[in-house]
């Protein structure tokens, strides 16, 4: 009886040690983003929404974690994103920092975090550097980069036939690259690269940018740009008769967002690759359906990617019981990732998350059966080849 007695009180101990330590835990979560600008529809306040949803539904209040979410727009700037990163790190004690679209952004937060104890999970920016020469410990990329874009849909273009390719490329970080991966894909599968042709970002007037593509006589015109860039000049390709004459435009990054700005009379016939729809399964309805609710629109992949990837931090802190970068990340990389939008998962050590994409193309209004009914599945690109492998990367992290 005194041996049970002991135990049991020592056990009681243990618990009420253990549910104090984790009262004391407080987590400070900063969103970055584009909230007044091009990237504000893919972005914006819904990746927001999303972190909160994170946190509610992993049940922060009642494991007695206090957590915080705060946000901050960084203009597109990388000057403007370092200058509120290190703010937050230095003086507002936050914890982490996610979402962070434009890579020239991302790059630049890249490289404040991985001198902190600060965990960094991109969802927002394309490059593919993020976890290749410029990984970081402390960084996942979650959602998708511009190697996994080439290789979905530059490579479905080509099997298509459309084996001649000029660029209309936005000129900063992630234009380049995904300029540069799709090239590579394209000059890969046996299709040549006529030439590309650069625009300022943001831009607004895409007329001699597109007449240069048109006069090219390419096949395909790859649009290495995305939001509003994107859309932008779709439209005006379809004002000047561009596909009407024969040239297949390539959007190499378009979000659901972008299609229902277009519309699908404009945008009927695109391909695309995402890691993300709302009408995947059950459990991205329903989550979607949530979102919706409190955002207004159906969530784009980024701001699906901000929900998963604070999901599986919160869980991270919940197993070491602290906020610790290096502890973190290297829990995160450790436990298999598993969310209801993403399904199973895993971080590699180079900081890239891994998980399935979609090859989707974009259905004409007869198609359609209502709302946000845009997509029909091309192909399900398995998470183990949708990435470039590791080894390709030459990621410092990598051994």
């Amino acid at each position: 009886m005194r041996k049970t007695g002991f135990l049991l009180a020592s056990l009681a101990a243990s618990l009420m040690a253990s549910s104090a330590f984790a009262q004391d835990i407080s987590v400070k979560i900063g969103v970055l983003n584009d909230r007044s600008g091009i990237y504000a529809d893919l972005a914006g306040e819904g990746s927001v929404v999303a972190a909160r949803m994170a946190v509610e539904d992993f049940g922060a209040a009642a494991k007695g974690m206090k957590v915080e979410i705060v946000s901050a727009d960084h203009q597109n700037k990388p000057d403007v994103a370092s200058t509120i990163s290190r703010q937050w790190l230095d003086q507002d004690g936050v914890n982490a920092i996610v979402d962070v679209p434009t890579s020239s952004a991302a790059l630049a937060v890249n490289e404040i975090v991985k001198g902190a104890n600060a965990t960094f999970i991109n969802s927002g920016a394309g490059t593919a550097d993020l976890t290749g020469v410029a990984c970081s410990p402390h960084t996942v990329h979650w959602t998708y980069d511009t190697w996994a874009l080439a290789n979905g849909t530059g490579s479905a273009m080509v099997k298509q036939g459309g084996d001649s390719w000029f660029f209309l490329t936005a000129d900063y970080a992630f234009g380049h690259a995904l300029e540069r991966d799709t090239a590579a894909v394209v000059e890969k599968a046996g299709g040549k690269v006529l030439g590309h042709v650069r625009h300022p970002f943001p831009g607004t007037d895409f007329s001699s940018f597109l007449l240069q593509a048109q006069s090219s006589g390419a096949k395909v015109i790859g649009l290495a740009n995305a939001g509003g860039d994107t859309v932008n000049a779709i439209k005006q390709a379809a004002e000047f008769g561009i596909t009407q004459a024969g040239q297949t435009l390539a959007g190499l990054l378009i979000f659901v967002g972008d299609i229902h700005a277009l519309g699908l009379q404009t945008a009927q016939g695109l391909v695309l690759t995402e890691s993300f729809y709302w009408d995947l399964n059950d459990s991205t309805r329903e989550w979607s359906a949530r979102f919706e609710k409190l955002d207004g629109d159906k969530p784009t992949m980024v701001q699906a990617g901000v929900y998963a990837g604070v999901l599986h931090y919160l869980k991270a802190i919940e197993a070491t019981k602290t906020t610790d970068a290096d502890t973190v990340v290297a829990k995160m990389k450790e436990m298999p990732t598993d969310d209801p939008l993403f399904g199973k998962g895993e971080i590699r050590a180079d900081g890239r998350k891994i998980h399935d994409m979609y090859l989707f193309r974009v259905k004409s209004p007869e198609q359609s059966k209502g709302p946000w009914d845009y997509y029909e599945t091309l192909e399900t690109i398995p998470a183990a080849e949708a990435f470039r492998p590791m080894a390709d990367g030459n990621c410092p992290l990598v051994k």
